[in-house]
């Protein structure tokens, strides 16, 4: 791969990463917060492709204006001679030929995750991944804020999961919740209600879980996102995957709503 083609690798490889970031594609790979970094990644590598043209162009085609005038040739001494040419390696008309050698095609596969990048939007993390991936409840927070005055209160699901697990629902009782998630079905059929929680990017995402009880809709699709009403329930159960506690949630209302933008849950610190 020369140089012009790696400039080119360079170029679309900024570009993809400008689209994703001025998009909402870029919050499928890394959280939101990120996005400058991105933004500045893709202005850098796009800047870099150009400079590497730039230069290529200008080291093929110099400036006579700037090149030094060479010196008159001296006449070769006899000892320095050039040794005569291998009839081997001349062509049919006898003058010698230079060997050139070839890139090796292999670097080519480099552009394989550009265009990965380019002609394929991964879905967001599901039921799949969270059911195979332990809660990424394991440590209690340090401390909950008051809630809002009223009878129903909205809460994130990490919110409500940490609440319930932590605080044994001191803060919970007597108030109806209201919280959204998709869905995801163990294998022992019970449903779970969960978010994605980033730490930095998708490769480290963790669910964060919270069982369904009570009025459950009758068919529950896995990545089917709902939004659900209930009041807080002691019942608990252990992730099968990493011990982790996973609370319940018993719901009196159920429905479904269109996936969100952001379909991981900023609420998550990690």
């Amino acid at each position: 791969m020369n140089r012009q083609a790696q400039a080119a690798v360079l170029f679309l490889t900024g570009g993809a990463i400008l689209h994703a970031g001025l998009t909402d594609l870029y919050l499928r790979y890394v959280k939101a917060g990120l996005r400058p970094l991105l933004l500045a990644a893709g202005v850098v590598l796009i800047a870099t492709a150009v400079a590497t043209i730039w230069y290529e162009r200008r080291a093929a085609h110099p400036d006579p204006l700037t090149q030094p005038s060479p010196a008159p040739p001296s006449p070769p001494h006899p000892s320095l001679a050039p040794p005569a040419a291998d009839p081997e390696q001349a062509d049919d008309d006898g003058r010698p030929h230079a060997h050139t050698h070839r890139e090796p095609r292999v670097a080519w596969l480099l552009v394989l995750p550009l265009l990965a990048l380019i002609l394929v939007a991964p879905p967001a993390l599901g039921s799949y991944s969270a059911m195979r991936t332990g809660t990424a409840l394991r440590e209690q927070p340090w401390g909950f804020a008051e809630l809002p005055p009223g009878d129903t209160v909205r809460l994130s699901l990490v919110d409500y999961a940490g609440r319930a697990a932590y605080d044994h629902g001191r803060s919970l009782e007597n108030r109806r919740i209201k919280t959204a998630g998709f869905v995801a079905v163990g294998s022992d059929g019970t449903p779970y209600l969960v978010r994605m929680a980033l730490s930095c990017c998708a490769a480290d995402g963790q669910p964060v879980k919270i069982g369904l009880t009570g009025r459950t809709p009758p068919v529950l699709r896995p990545d089917t996102w709902l939004e659900v009403t209930g009041t807080y329930t002691t019942e608990q159960t252990r992730d099968p995957v990493n011990d982790g506690i996973i609370p319940f949630l018993d719901i009196t209302e159920a429905r479904p709503v269109p996936a969100p933008r952001d379909p991981y849950d900023e609420s998550w610190n990690g």
